[in-house]
């Protein structure tokens, strides 16, 4: 038996930036800004960043690659645990435009103060007696991403309010 010489860290790359970008599509929706960071690792000395950009157009066309689709789904996905304000943050780190963000957040289903309140009876039992559980409740949901109008109207038990 013939031993290959060359081991696998040796072998040229034989992965085009394409076909990275499908098989990390494969797994879930990226943002733009985020698929050309992953490309960005594999990217050769020789070549430009431009040829990212290319990759990125080409999947953009074909429909592999868009923004807005994986801004709803990030939004719909953490609607249920999280604040519009913690979306937006999450969004704006992974590079989505603020207005591709406020459209997601404009869909989501039900109203902030709802998915507050399901948050808040999620983790209380009850409604807060006293200032300490007013507080303790308030702070969990502000830090959820949660408004402080959307708060206030949730610990005074209105959650059917838009």
């Amino acid at each position: 038996r013939r031993s290959d010489s060359r081991t696998r860290t040796e072998r040229p790359a034989t992965k085009s930036l394409l076909s990275r970008a499908i098989a990390v599509l494969a797994r879930r929706d990226h943002s733009r800004a985020e698929l050309s960071r992953k490309l960005a690792r594999h990217i050769r000395e020789d070549a430009d960043s431009a040829e990212i950009d290319r990759v990125l157009d080409e999947l953009d066309r074909n429909g592999l690659l868009s923004d807005q689709r994986f801004a709803g789904a990030v939004a719909r996905s953490r609607s249920q645990r999280f604040g519009d304000a913690r979306i937006r943050y999450d969004l704006r780190r992974s590079g989505v435009a603020d207005d591709i963000s406020a459209a997601a957040l404009a869909n989501l289903a039900g109203s902030e103060v709802a998915r507050a309140g399901a948050v808040r009876s999620k983790r209380f039992a009850a409604l807060p007696a006293s200032a300490a559980e007013r507080a303790q409740q308030g702070r969990f949901l502000q830090s959820r991403g949660f408004s402080l109008d959307s708060i206030f109207q949730v610990l005074r038990g209105r959650t059917d309010a838009e």
